[in-house]
């Protein structure tokens, strides 16, 4: 189930809130967990059993990670099965045809793959409960001795299939006890709704784009241009527009989710994006592999190989390819140059510096997005003029008309302006009694808009099913 879906929003999403509301405060997480099961078991039941066995896993060892802490080597170990155990799901589910396919085209050998579906939302909720046992193991939070707060936690339907990828310390005190006001409410609400016209009205706009161009044999090198910004807009306003809905849905439960994007696209450098971008998964990097590692507190040597390691694994759990290897190795490269001698100067000119990372994020997605390395190297060849392709053709003429103002659009809301803007105007008197007014019928009229959109329209795809 997809949360810009009719089901969800007309029918799953109201029934949840209508039993939460009247549910017992003793009983609300109860009320989350059955609801987050049966959210999750609306596409694929079957895999059910796989999350709630890692939930379980992660429960146990929490605790006897805390039952041994004071015997730290037998607490370390069960810390380690911990992390073993998880990271075995995640490798058995997502990672196995990988390995298989890459070891049978170096031998030479034919061993069938196992052509395992890859369960939704694996990776995020793997994250949360390695997050969880290891801040166990290190004393930052107390194991959680209830099972149904621990798998509501992980289960959580707003940030199950899409994150943030949220830490069970930034939760811990909200499965407790948590405040639920209609002023929350109703930031939650709008939030929500935000994110569901940035995912509807902008990213599956983009994405049909994206989709033309590549069934397209009229291409050029514009054409190739115009798929490459479409596609790097369309996967910002998909992934932040989830993660909109997601912090919105919290809300509405009375949970407080931290940030996950901040207008990467904005951004000076290289490093810079990584801090706007995906932040909670460049979060939990930093502190579960980078600085374990050694961080920047160790030789320059071993800190460009632990930038290695990390990006590389940050690639690898995008998916199950090699163009999302290399993607992670790209900005690894990138980084490295950045932090050895060219964050200095792009200091130097912020237009200059913004242009350099314009274009090397727009390559960027199209190593993501390719189909195989062939494909990736074939696409950035062509838009320098490498493939042969004529500069201009007539589809690039004609969906650079038709999808024109969608493009500005998100070009521009991919920026603080409309925000600014919005601030600014509320700021004054009459511009705040105007937004009291204005707002709510803006949002309903948003609301309408995605709902006929999803009613007529039947490309609403999900671009973290791979994840």
């Amino acid at each position: 189930m997809l949360f810009s879906s009719i089901p969800f929003l007309f029918y799953f999403l109201p029934c949840v809130l209508i039993l939460y509301l009247i549910a017992p405060k003793c009983l609300k997480n109860t009320v989350l967990l059955l609801s987050s099961l049966v959210f999750y078991a609306w596409g694929e039941p079957r895999y059910v059993i796989w999350m709630l066995l890692a939930i379980t896993l992660g429960y146990i060892f929490g605790l006897l990670i805390e039952r041994f802490k004071e015997k730290k080597r037998i607490s370390k170990l069960f810390m380690i099965l911990s992390v073993a155990s998880s990271l075995a799901m995640l490798g058995y589910f997502k990672y196995v045809d990988f390995f298989i396919g890459n070891f049978n085209a170096i031998t030479g050998l034919s061993i069938p793959l196992l052509k395992i579906a890859l369960p939704i939302g694996i990776s995020f909720y793997t994250f949360q409960i390695l997050s969880y046992t290891v801040d166990v193991y290190r004393g930052n939070v107390a194991a959680q001795k209830n099972p149904i707060d621990l798998a509501a936690y992980v289960a959580l339907f707003p940030q199950l299939i899409a994150g943030p990828i949220v830490r069970y310390s930034d939760v811990a005190e909200q499965l407790k006890s948590r405040t639920h006001t209609l002023e929350k409410t109703a930031l939650g609400a709008r939030r929500f709704m935000i994110g569901l016209g940035k995912k509807i009205l902008i990213a599956n706009i983009l994405g049909e784009l994206c989709d033309t161009f590549r069934a397209s044999d009229d291409k050029s090198v514009l054409f190739f241009w115009l798929y490459a910004v479409a596609y790097s807009l369309h996967i910002y306003f998909d992934f932040s527009g989830y993660s909109d809905m997601a912090i919105g849905l919290g809300k509405l439960f009375g949970f407080d989710f931290l940030e996950n994007f901040n207008y990467p696209y904005i951004s000076a450098s290289i490093t810079e994006f990584w801090r706007r971008w995906h932040m909670s998964l460049g979060s939990w990097f930093r502190d579960y592999v980078y600085i374990p590692l050694g961080g920047n507190r160790v030789s320059r040597m071993r800190h460009l190989f632990n930038i290695f390691v990390v990006w590389m694994l940050t690639g690898f759990w995008h998916g199950a390819a090699w163009n999302f290897i290399v993607w992670g190795l790209f900005f690894a490269v990138l980084l490295m140059v950045e932090k050895l001698w060219l964050l200095k100067y792009l200091k130097k000119s912020r237009v200059l510096s913004h242009i350099y990372v314009v274009v090397l994020i727009i390559i960027s997605f199209v190593i993501f997005d390719a189909s195989s390395m062939g494909q990736a190297f074939s696409y950035i060849g062509s838009m320098f003029g490498a493939g042969g392709y004529p500069l201009v053709s007539t589809e690039f003429l004609y969906y650079l008309r038709s999808y024109g103002v969608v493009l500005i659009l998100g070009i521009i809301g991919a920026t603080p302006l409309p925000k600014k803007l919005w601030n600014r105007i509320a700021a004054t008197g009459i511009g705040s009694n105007i937004m009291t007014f204005a707002e709510p019928i803006a949002l309903s009229a948003l609301l309408l808009c995605c709902s006929a959109y999803l009613v007529d329209g039947s490309y609403n795809p999900f671009l973290y099913f791979r994840f």
